[in-house]
C-alpha cells in the first residue's frame, strides 16, 4: 500500500475519487426502482486492508435499496439527517450517529425530503450480493405498522414523473 492524502473538497467529494452510481438500475417486482438517486464513491480499497471504506450519498428524497446479505457492515451518518430501517425497527438518523448492520439484517437508508443524506459505509473487500425481500418477506414487514409506514410508497421528487 502506497501512502498518499487525498484532499477533500466542499461539496462532498474527494480529488482522485470517481462519484459512480450506487449500482445498476434494479426495478423490483412490480416494476418500481428499488433506490432513488444515490451515488458511491470508493474512498479505500486496498487489498492489505481487507476493507472498502466508501461514500455514498442520497439528493433529498433519495433512499437506499432495501436489502440483507451474509456479510456485515459498518456506517457514520456524515452528514444530513434520515430514516434508516434496521431489522424490525425504523429510527431517526443524522451526524456522526453509528450504525451496525449484522449479517442478514433488512435496512435501507432514506434522505429527509428537504435535504441530502451521505454516509461513510465500511464493508468486506469480499463479499456476497445483496438480496432483495420478495412478496412473503415484504409482507412480513409491512405488517408490523412501524415498518409499513416507512416502506408506504414515497411521492416522486418535485420535477420528476
Amino acid at each position: 500500500m502506497n501512502p498518499k492524502i487525498r484532499p477533500s473538497t466542499p461539496d462532498f467529494r474527494w480529488d482522485g475519487v470517481g462519484v459512480h452510481p450506487y449500482k445498476e438500475d434494479q426495478l423490483d417486482a412490480a416494476g418500481s426502482p428499488v433506490f432513488r438517486a444515490i451515488t458511491r464513491q470508493t474512498l479505500f480499497s486496498e487489498p492489505a486492508l481487507g476493507c472498502e471504506l466508501r461514500y455514498f450519498e442520497m439528493a433529498a428524497g433519495g433512499y437506499s435499496t432495501l436489502e440483507r446479505h451474509e456479510h456485515s457492515h459498518a456506517v457514520m451518518i456524515f452528514r444530513g439527517h434520515g430514516k434508516c430501517l434496521l431489522g424490525g425497527e425504523v429510527r431517526d438518523v443524522g451526524p456522526h450517529d453509528l450504525i451496525t448492520i449484522p449479517a442478514w439484517t433488512w435496512h435501507q437508508f432514506r434522505a429527509e425530503a428537504d435535504a441530502p443524506l451521505g454516509f461513510l459505509c465500511m464493508v468486506n473487500a469480499q463479499r456476497d450480493k445483496p438480496q432483495l425481500p420478495n412478496a412473503v418477506e415484504l409482507a412480513a414487514m409491512q405488517a408490523n405498522p412501524a415498518l409499513a409506514e416507512f416502506l408506504a410508497p414515497l411521492p416522486n421528487p418535485p420535477g420528476t414523473p
